[in-house]
């Protein structure tokens, strides 16, 4: 059976190990042009989400993504070698990138031998940590933001647009900056329904 959207203006399908519930929606299937995932649910998107204008999914064979209910994606990049998971009615702007992983190491010494690895056409006997990265339900995270290996952004949380998340954020609280610091707690927050 054919995986394709009917109103899509790339050739491409929908990998049979993607999930999308009723009422999400998918722009496009560039979408998949980097995903990658082997996992028998490489990627789930839940009643009533979206990925709009040219969100990527850049899977490695391992990683898990699920998107939340009615959560909005606008030309996000997701680079997930672990998982990512985004909570129920979150809104990620224009050009957000969430990555679990740096894909090369930090070391210096072994950074050097997997670029040599990698120019030589071999694969790398080394690689970079991949580490989780949660967004809680009623998250925003403001445009042309960052959020780097390990990052939980707890729930009703807003990150200011241009931020490079660092380190988790607290539930009902607004981060902005590079690196993102607190700049205050929202008063009077509450559950999502």
């Amino acid at each position: 059976m054919s995986r394709t959207l009917p109103w899509d203006w790339y050739d491409g399908e929908i990998p049979a190990n993607v999930v999308l519930e009723a009422g999400s929606y998918l722009e496009s299937t560039f979408s998949f042009s980097k995903f990658q995932s082997r996992r028998p649910c490489g990627l789930t998107m839940r009643e009533g989400s979206s990925a709009y204008g040219g969100t990527v999914f850049d899977a490695g064979p391992a990683a898990t993504v699920e998107i939340g209910r009615f959560a909005l994606l606008n030309s996000v990049r997701l680079i997930c070698d672990a998982a990512i998971e985004i909570g129920d009615y979150a809104l990620l702007s224009w050009n957000v990138v969430l990555m679990d992983t740096y894909r090369e190491p930090l070391d210096p010494e072994e950074r050097r031998r997997y670029r040599e690895a990698i120019a030589a056409g071999r694969s790398p006997a080394v690689s970079a940590p991949a580490i989780p990265i949660r967004i809680g339900p009623n998250v925003w995270i403001g445009f042309d933001s960052c959020i780097l290996p390990g990052v939980s952004i707890g729930e009703g949380s807003i990150v200011g647009a241009r931020s490079v998340v660092t380190s988790s954020v607290p539930p009902h609280t607004i981060v902005a900056g590079n690196p993102a610091r607190v700049i205050r707690a929202l008063e009077g927050a509450h559950a999502a329904p």
